[in-house]
């Protein structure tokens, strides 16, 4: 499964983004989206199309988690948002791998591995279903990972509100959280 994650502070500003792919089942971490020529901007495209949904939700919803808030069914992509005190909004949005009978379809030259080594990675892979419980779960322990790291960024006095986080260290412990849930 491909992952697009941004935190966007509450007048919709881009805080911080970053892509990444799954590394449970045997995935490798590297992203792979649906249409990798455009994929930066469809990605943006997709979640602050997604922003007025969240804003509707935000004042219904008393919990700080949403879960899967939207889908964009041209390339199968979800996304599940997380609301902070202060107004940010962090947006994951993910899209399960194309099916075996999609991206094999040149033949049987074409290089995919044989149907058999991807069913039996795919089955026991959270990204096999991304509206799961088990999906649902993974991706709330990432927000609430990447949340707590968040919160101990903007806590440093050399940070200021509404600047975007360039941290290294930061990317790094999203990436470990990505890593460890997705």
């Amino acid at each position: 499964m491909s992952y697009y994650f941004t935190i966007l502070s509450p007048t919709d500003v881009p805080l911080f983004s970053h892509s990444f792919g799954t590394s449970k089942a045997g995935g490798d971490g590297v992203a792979r989206f649906r249409f990798p020529d455009n994929a930066p901007y469809m990605n943006q495209f997709i979640v602050h199309a997604s922003l007025d949904i969240v804003e509707e939700l935000q004042w219904s919803n008393g919990a700080m988690y949403l879960k899967h808030i939207d889908t964009y069914p041209p390339t199968s992509a979800y996304v599940s948002a997380f609301l902070t005190g202060s107004g940010a909004r962090f947006l994951l949005l993910h899209q399960p791998p194309q099916p075996a009978t999609a991206a094999a379809g040149g033949g049987a030259s074409s290089g995919t591995p044989p149907a058999s080594a991807t069913s039996r990675a795919s089955s026991s892979s959270i990204a096999n279903n991304p509206t799961s419980p088990q999906t649902e779960e993974a991706v709330r322990q990432f927000m609430n990972e990447v949340y707590e790291n968040w919160v101990k960024t903007v806590m440093s006095p050399f940070y200021r509100r509404g600047m975007e986080i360039t941290s290294s260290v930061f990317r790094g412990r999203v990436v470990a959280a990505g890593k460890k849930w997705l």
